[in-house]
């Protein structure tokens, strides 16, 4: 599979996605959004992988959107009236919901600037391993955009309304410990240090039963929106799956056995 603004890359269990336009701290164009989409695709597909890293060259993690002054909405959209919702329901938006709906874990290894939109990536996430020297916050206002790829259903959920308010308004942008301190992220690591954090715990997700892993983190998705009683059905439903996997036997010999599980996932 080629690639133009990405590098997509297979290392056992473990996938790593790349962003690489580090010229515009890699502000996403509608083709990295379709190139990240069918890297994805390809690691959901693939039974191997079990954990996919997020993250980015040069000196951004993602600095949003493209806005630079050669910027156009693509051909197709341009001159429509609908063009600006048109081209953030066909492209960031379908990126954002597949991330949500992806059932191996993703860590986002911010090795930047994560601003705006790709705040928001990060968020969609389900980790975020922070460099020391990254910043991370929302500069939409700056250009009288609004928080429009999903972050005014992210940052409140992760950093509470009122500061998600004040991030947004004033156009704030944090350091990595107050970022780490606000919510933003999981982890913060030294520069030199990110992306053997994120494979790190990578290496643990992987080792994990892979069948469970996934139901348990779909589980964990759907049931924010559910009251008691559906979320206790939607886990007994689950339990129809998990309970009857090789990967609960080998679990349960190992505990006896004094040894680690060799979990495949079958």
């Amino acid at each position: 599979m080629s690639f133009e603004q990405i590098l997509f890359t297979k290392d056992g269990h473990i996938a790593t996605i790349t962003m690489n336009r580090p010229a515009k701290l890699n502000a996403y164009s509608e083709k990295m959004v379709h190139e990240i989409l069918a890297a994805l695709a390809d690691a959901r597909d693939d039974d191997a992988i079990r954990c996919v890293i997020l993250t980015g060259t040069g000196r951004g993690f993602c600095s949003g959107g493209d806005i630079g002054f050669d910027f156009q909405y693509p051909a197709r959209y341009r001159g429509h009236k609908l063009e600006s919702m048109l081209e953030m329901r066909e492209n960031m938006h379908v990126l954002i919901r597949f991330l949500q709906r992806f059932d191996k874990p993703v860590i986002a290894a911010i090795n930047g600037a994560a601003v705006a939109g790709g705040l928001t990536l990060a968020l969609a996430c389900d980790f975020r391993i922070a460099a020391e020297s990254a910043r991370l916050g929302d500069t939409s206002l700056k250009f009288a955009l609004i928080p429009d790829e999903g972050g005014a259903y992210f940052f409140p959920r992760a950093m509470g309304l009122d500061r998600a308010l004040k991030m947004s308004l004033l156009s704030e942008v944090y350091p990595a410990r107050q970022a780490l301190e606000l919510g933003l992220v999981t982890e913060v690591v030294p520069d030199a240090e990110l992306m053997v954090a994120a494979h790190a715990l990578a290496g643990r997700l992987a080792d994990g039963p892979p069948i469970a892993i996934r139901l348990t983190k779909r589980m964990m998705y759907k049931q924010r929106t559910m009251d008691l009683d559906n979320a206790l059905e939607d886990a007994a439903m689950a339990t129809l799956v998990s309970n009857y996997t090789e990967d609960v036997r080998e679990g349960t010999a190992a505990f006896h056995e004094k040894r680690k599980p060799r979990f495949q996932g079958k």
